[in-house]
């Protein structure tokens, strides 16, 4: 059963490249911090902008790093079927432990073709598989009824990324997948919610600037420690919220910026923060001490 505290890690880039010595770096820190693993090429790692070659070299520069120290979750998802199945294939080979796949953007596909999608994947490769809904980016829900009969066609169907604001999700799905299916929390604000829900931990954004932070507040809640774990989610929560003040990844490629461990470079359509919301963020991480 996959559970924890992982990192939605950012692809680091410098002069239009993947920077590879601090992607080295900002892994060899989440380990140090114990984190429980990390997920390459998500959404914050800005995967609709990377080329097919680098999307596989950063997974297995991923699973170098990690050594096997921590989980690797490839994110090879797509809106086409096929790209998804080439690039679940590639992260298999190149060593990865699971692949976490986001529904379907753009198109819309009804719940029979993302059914159809999601099980094309499962025959590509003998990997776990992850699904990822997150209906504000893509447009559509994976809903518990498809996640269900998923699960039910395949054992390699393990857990959910359920990034919909919906506690309630939790529960719905808890009672439709049973016990060994993992529910994973996208959403750092809500981690505590869904854990008090029974989810079993969090793909974290914030784990990138707060990795030690991140992986106690989910051991708190694992152990049933809540009053600890509020403790934790009341003292980061404005950081929570922040790391969103605009689209991910830009809030927390800029902190990771001002803290000196990568270049703020993006690639378009991605932009730079606006110089208002990017003193607002800088403010944050001061009173945080997170910068000086």
């Amino acid at each position: 059963m996959i559970t924890g505290a992982f990192t939605a890690i950012v692809t680091p880039f410098r002069d239009g490249k993947v920077d590879y010595a601090a992607f080295r770096e900002l892994i060899r820190r989440q380990v140090a911090a114990g984190i429980d693993g990390m997920v390459p090429v998500g959404t914050t790692g800005e995967s609709p902008t990377v080329s097919y070659e680098e999307h596989i070299e950063i997974i297995g520069h991923a699973v170098e790093y990690a050594a096997g120290q921590v989980h690797v979750m490839a994110g090879t998802g797509g809106n086409s079927t096929s790209e998804a199945v080439y690039l679940t294939e590639r992260a298999a080979k190149a060593g990865a432990d699971s692949t976490l796949q986001v529904a379907p953007y753009y198109n819309k596909p009804t719940q029979e073709g993302l059914y159809q999608h999601f099980l094309q994947i499962s025959r590509a490769s003998k990997l776990p598989i992850v699904l990822y809904s997150i209906p504000s980016r893509c447009g559509v829900e994976i809903s518990v009824e498809t996640t269900h009969r998923l699960a039910a066609s395949s054992p390699r169907f393990v857990g959910m990324k359920e990034a919909g604001g919906n506690v309630d999700r939790v529960t719905q799905l808890r009672a439709a997948l049973g016990k060994r299916f993992s529910i994973l929390c996208g959403d750092d604000a809500l981690t505590l919610a869904f854990m008090a829900a029974g989810a079993h931990g969090v793909i974290s954004v914030a784990s990138n600037i707060i990795p030690r932070e991140v992986a106690q507040l989910v051991k708190a809640c694992a152990k049933g420690d809540f009053a600890a774990a509020l403790k934790i989610h009341d003292r980061w929560h404005p950081l929570f919220k922040e790391l969103f003040i605009e689209t991910n990844p830009g809030p927390v490629k800029a902190a990771l910026a001002l803290m000196g461990q990568i270049a703020e470079e993006y690639r378009l359509p991605m932009a730079p923060m606006s110089e208002k919301n990017r003193a607002t963020l800088a403010a944050t991480l001061q009173r945080f001490r997170l910068i000086k």
